[in-house]
């Protein structure tokens, strides 16, 4: 039996949330070890693991993957969840990289000053509302499919449903001008490894606190 992959991480959400999405979307388990001390860190460096000095790292099929995108492309590949040819894979990359593009504006505010936070989250509802979600409320409406790239699950939509479950954390009605994006909330969220994931016992990470912050701070030297 193979061995279950293992994600090398803090414990919060930050650029690692996404793997577990695709993990548990694909129905696979997965063991966990977390960043707490800088020592942690500067052994993992040491070892070679890191092969720019930066997590997340994830060690899966006898190999040591770093790089979120490169993570992420591998793992929709290997699980099924990456279209059927290179049109649909470049249509789900876009996709993709347009919710990262959202999710990171978010990672990174709790880092900043609690002024500069409330203008981030301002400016990050904004751009939800009137750049991303329009864009993709008009994908579901022209592909008209209960998917946004062929017709089954990838990467694009698990990836979808988290940006949009992040943005809900900051405003819940945002969606209320986007019926499409609501119907495709439920629908995804109801596939059984999802709804699974969106349990509370889950591995999913809860927004980032004070705590899981500082510990960032300390290990990263920021």
């Amino acid at each position: 039996m193979a061995a279950k992959p293992k994600l090398y991480y803090f414990k919060g959400r930050g650029r690692m949330e996404s793997i577990r999405w695709l993990l548990a979307a694909a129905g696979v388990e997965f063991e966990e070890e977390f960043l707490e001390t800088r020592e942690q860190y500067e052994k993992m460096q040491k070892d070679g693991h890191l092969l720019f000095g930066q997590v997340p790292l994830v060690e899966i099929d006898g190999m040591m993957l770093t790089q979120t995108r490169a993570i992420l492309s591998y793992l929709a590949a290997k699980y099924n969840l990456y279209g059927k040819d290179l049109k649909e894979r470049v249509r789900i990359d876009m996709y993709a990289d347009g919710t990262q593009d959202l999710m990171m504006m978010i990672a990174v505010a709790p880092f900043k000053t609690p002024k500069e936070k409330e203008e981030s989250y301002d400016l990050i509802l904004s751009r939800a509302k009137t750049r991303y979600f329009p864009v993709f409320e008009k994908i579901l409406k022209d592909h008209g499919e209960a998917f946004l790239v062929g017709n089954q699950l990838s990467w694009a939509d698990i990836q979808l449903l988290e940006a949009i479950l992040m943005v809900e954390e900051l405003s819940a009605p945002v969606l209320s001008d986007f019926p499409l994006l609501q119907a495709f909330k439920t629908r995804i969220s109801n596939i059984p490894t999802i709804k699974k994931f969106l349990q509370p016992e889950s591995q999913r990470k809860p927004p980032p606190d004070g705590p899981y912050v500082e510990v960032v701070r300390t290990v990263l030297k920021f």
